[in-house]
């Protein structure tokens, strides 16, 4: 069993390897499927870089699990897993937009320990640990030091589907005039991340997937903030909200107004 910080040094060189590749290939490929809705892109690239990623895991820990947005589906007797997604955000890979990376989290008795999530297109690396912080290019960050919702910048995603899609844009138009604006960027992982940074003050989002927000969830709490529910438990993708800890609370209560659970 490798400590948090040893499993998470690991997945660094391993999302540096393929980055490279994949910020080369951005903009300049086709869709080659699609998977839930026809918005729901998948690419080679996305394949390939999943390939990379578990054969390179694997050739250093050959009995831990994983587990691949794209299939990937190992099961290992070590107690450590590894969640990843190849590229989280494949739409903006495929405009060639700001917003997708590589998302690796790592699973130790099924409790998060490490996180790393690196943009090819931008070249930030953020990562962290349990007990070790988190960082964004080697230097220690952390959440943003708001306090009041009406000053928050609120990152959100949108469902694949256009019914739930239209319903999240009637939460919206209740959230928006007490926030002080709303982003949205693209892949969760990285809304994650920029939360973990103060890059943004929160994010929500409903119906995530675990390789989507494995690597994330840990960048925000190590970086001080906190990710749950709705009803403040621990998030299973359901819904997934991130803030700081002054404004969670609040957060939590507007969303809940606004009929963020009804969508």
């Amino acid at each position: 069993m490798a400590d948090p910080d040893t499993l998470r040094d690991l997945a660094l060189a391993i999302a540096r390897a393929v980055a490279p590749e994949i910020g080369r290939q951005a903009g300049q490929v086709d869709v080659s499927a699609t998977k839930s809705t026809s918005t729901d892109l998948v690419t080679e690239v996305d394949r390939w870089s999943e390939a990379q990623i578990v054969s390179r895991i694997l050739d250093d820990r050959p009995d831990d699990s994983i587990l691949g947005e794209e299939g990937t589906g190992v099961t290992g007797t070590s107690g450590v897993r590894w969640v990843i997604d190849p590229i989280d955000g494949t739409t903006d890979f495929v405009y060639g937009h700001p917003g997708f990376s590589i998302s690796i989290g790592v699973e130790v008795d099924e409790n998060p320990v490490a996180g790393v999530v690196v943009d090819p297109l931008l070249g930030d690396e953020f990562c962290a640990a349990v007990g070790h912080g988190t960082t964004r290019n080697g230097e220690s960050v952390q959440v943003s030091n708001v306090d009041e919702l009406p000053r928050a910048l609120v990152a959100t995603g949108f469902s694949y589907d256009a019914d739930r899609r239209r319903r999240q844009a009637r939460v919206l138009v209740e959230v928006l005039p007490r926030v002080r604006d709303i982003r949205r960027m693209g892949g969760a992982a990285l809304d994650l991340a920029s939360v973990s940074c103060g890059r943004v003050d929160a994010y929500f989002e409903r119906g995530l997937n675990p390789w989507d927000s494995a690597a994330g969830a840990v960048l925000v709490t190590e970086a001080g903030g906190r990710v749950t529910d709705l009803e403040g438990r621990p998030t299973t993708g359901e819904m997934t909200v991130a803030a700081p800890l002054a404004i969670h609370g609040p957060l939590l209560d507007l969303l809940r107004s606004a009929g963020a659970d009804r969508v």
